[in-house]
């Protein structure tokens, strides 16, 4: 035991099944964890978006942006699972110091590809693209039963205020 909290992994799963409402639950899921782990400051906290740390800091706008990025991705990943793999039956996130790994699991075999390059006003397609513009990697592995799918995002370089 011992050591700094920001040493060790901070996990947190949840089992799914089927499609239906999935996505949702899953960016709660996600944007709880987000919170607790000082992505998010509290909303009493962050009032009206002006200097929430009290020493001067920028507004929270480019935490929440980033934030939103994540749950975006965690959308785009669990969609993906619900689309081409029956759904996905877990999703894990993984947070270390200001890291954090998401990872979705599903019981298909194929990994995600690349579709044809296609006109951006078309609907359907771009989820990997959104994975390559907001995560900082992203993947696949194979796994007893199926694949997980994983991205990995960082917090913005200075949050503008402390966890708790």
């Amino acid at each position: 035991m011992g050591g700094n909290a920001g040493d060790e992994d901070q996990v947190r799963r949840l089992v799914l099944f089927g499609t239906k409402g999935v996505v949702m639950r899953c960016r709660d899921f996600t944007a709880a964890a987000l919170a607790d782990w000082g992505w998010l400051p509290a909303e009493a906290e962050a009032g009206d978006g002006d200097d929430v740390d009290g020493e001067g800091g920028a507004p929270d706008a480019e935490a929440r942006e980033r934030a939103e990025d994540v749950l975006l991705l965690v959308s785009e990943v669990v969609t993906n699972a619900c689309l081409h793999a029956d759904g996905p039956e877990e999703l894990v996130l993984r947070h270390r110091d200001d890291h954090l790994r998401v990872e979705v699991s599903d019981a298909s075999p194929e990994h995600p590809r690349r579709r044809q390059p296609r006109a951006p006003s078309l609907p359907g397609g771009h989820g990997l693209m959104v994975l390559d513009r907001l995560a900082g990697a992203w993947g696949s592995e194979p796994r007893e039963g199926g694949k997980v799918v994983w991205l990995e995002v960082s917090r913005p370089s200075r949050p503008p205020w402390r966890p708790r």
